[in-house]
């Protein structure tokens, strides 16, 4: 297996901008539902909040010549939605644009690719109050905003990413309540799914019409390696039942025009799925110029049995499953090294996602979107941080990406999840996935040994050795 990577390959880091932001109530902005919910008690670790974050509002430009100064040549961010149209609805304010305007134009003075996604999570908390994604107008309000950073950002970008990780917006926040709005109601969240999914398409057909004709359009999922516990009947059927609910879901409406048929019987008694009208899967089904593939560690299942009935699928602690349809299914936790998170390190299942869409998507270029891994990475006494861990990590991973590239899979990038230690949703800062450690009471940013790694990778493109010791 070669250790050097195709020319012009993408080397990105990656954030979220309510994970990095801060300026909470700045410039019109408005909250979103992790603010609302984050503010509620007992819902966030330690009554953490996104208020300040790691104040990348303010420091833009020094966090700009922090990739800089890493080499990398593209970051993958996201737009804030209350930022930019504070109700959810009518004209974008311009003092929110401008932030992006900004943060774009030092991206591209300093020859780094802006990749803009619209949606990582923050919905406005207007929206909500309206229904939320449960409710097909957020789907039509999704599309209103992405033309107005479309019209507001598309002569600079070129790189657009509609939604990141649907399913987790639908199903931690719809149906086990561990990520904001908090939801706890099934039906609600196959509606949000499906108008998710919706959004994408509308979307797609909104940012087709604004910007130029050699704009590239994606959407980053967060697939899942479903592995069956043992290949007994039940076993293997317990990972179709997640199959569908993790992956196809998404992938058969915007891949193939349609919804698998087993999802649907599946949950026949959840819902009639009626809120799927006729004409939405041809809108949803809009030719995409990239796949974005988020990968953190594979699922393994089986059927529920008393001596595996508990669900630990690695999605936070809540009596209410993410799972519509599955009660039957158990999750377990694989042998072997596990990271901060109680993930574990299997670089085989990003290889197994990377061939299989090579396979079920032929011609569609993909991107490993998001990859990384948490650590209890502290500075050392001369205040250096090393993080051997997490370098590691990313050598299994990237070996992992190299391998497919070899077998046939046509990926065009990587994007390290994430820049910063930042604020990790219901974790709050408790766990840190960054390359660059930030103290998060003097705001300070620290290079971890993992980024310097990562930018000797980024300016050869030639997978680096693991340092020893």
């Amino acid at each position: 297996m070669s250790d050097t990577f195709p020319p012009g390959f993408l080397w990105g880091t990656a954030t979220a901008a309510y994970q990095i932001e801060g300026a909470a109530r700045e410039n019109g902005r408005t909250p979103s539902i992790w603010d609302t919910f984050s503010h509620t008690p007992g819902k966030v670790a330690r009554g953490d909040t996104g208020d300040i974050a790691v104040d990348h509002f303010h420091r833009r430009a020094e966090d700009v010549r922090l990739m800089a100064d890493l080499g990398v040549n593209a970051y993958r961010f996201s737009v804030s939605w209350p930022r930019v149209q504070p109700t959810g609805r009518g004209p974008a304010i311009q003092r929110g644009l401008d932030f992006y305007r900004a943060l774009v134009d030092d991206l591209l003075g300093h020859g780094i690719e802006p990749v803009l996604t619209l949606y990582h999570w923050d919905l406005p908390q207007e929206l909500e109050a309206a229904g939320g994604w449960p409710e097909r107008e957020t789907a039509y309000r999704f599309a209103e905003y992405a033309r107005s950073v479309g019209e507001a950002l598309g002569d600079r970008v070129q790189r657009w990413t509609t939604l990141n990780e649907p399913w987790c917006s639908a199903f931690l926040g719809y149906a086990s309540g561990v990520h904001a709005p908090g939801r706890t109601d099934p039906a609600a969240a196959l509606r949000a799914a499906h108008h998710l999914n919706l959004g994408h398409g509308l979307a797609g057909q909104v940012l087709r019409s604004v910007l130029p004709a050699d704009a590239r359009l994606s959407v980053s999922l967060n697939p899942s390696a479903v592995r069956a516990r043992t290949q007994s009947p039940a076993d293997l059927d317990a990972r179709r039942r997640i199959d569908a609910l993790a992956n196809r879901i998404f992938t058969g409406p915007m891949l193939n025009g349609a919804y698998p048929e087993d999802l649907f019987a599946d949950t026949a008694r959840i819902t009639d799925w009626s809120f799927v009208h006729a004409a939405d899967l041809a809108t949803i089904r809009r030719p995409l110029d990239s796949l974005g593939i988020n990968y953190y560690a594979p699922a393994v299942v089986s059927a529920a049995t008393d001596e595996f009935a508990g669900r630990h699928d690695g999605h936070g602690e809540s009596e209410h499953s993410p799972w519509p349809g599955a009660d039957s299914v158990a999750f377990h936790q694989p042998p072997g090294e596990l990271t901060e998170m109680g993930w574990s390190v299997d670089p085989s299942g990003l290889y197994d996602l990377l061939m299989r869409y090579t396979r079920e998507a032929p011609g569609l270029p993909l991107m490993v979107t998001e990859n990384g891994a948490a650590y209890a990475d502290r500075p050392g006494a001369d205040g250096t941080v090393h993080d051997p861990d997490r370098i590691r990590y990313l050598h299994g991973h990237l070996a992992a990406v190299r391998r497919a590239i070899d077998d046939g899979a046509d990926v065009r990038g990587y994007f390290l999840w994430s820049l910063l230690d930042n604020f990790e949703w219901a974790y709050g800062y408790g766990k840190r996935f960054g390359a660059v450690h930030v103290d998060y009471e003097t705001q300070r940013r620290t290079p971890k040994s993992s980024a310097l790694w990562y930018a000797r990778l980024a300016g050869t493109g030639v997978l680096p050795e693991v340092p020893v010791g």
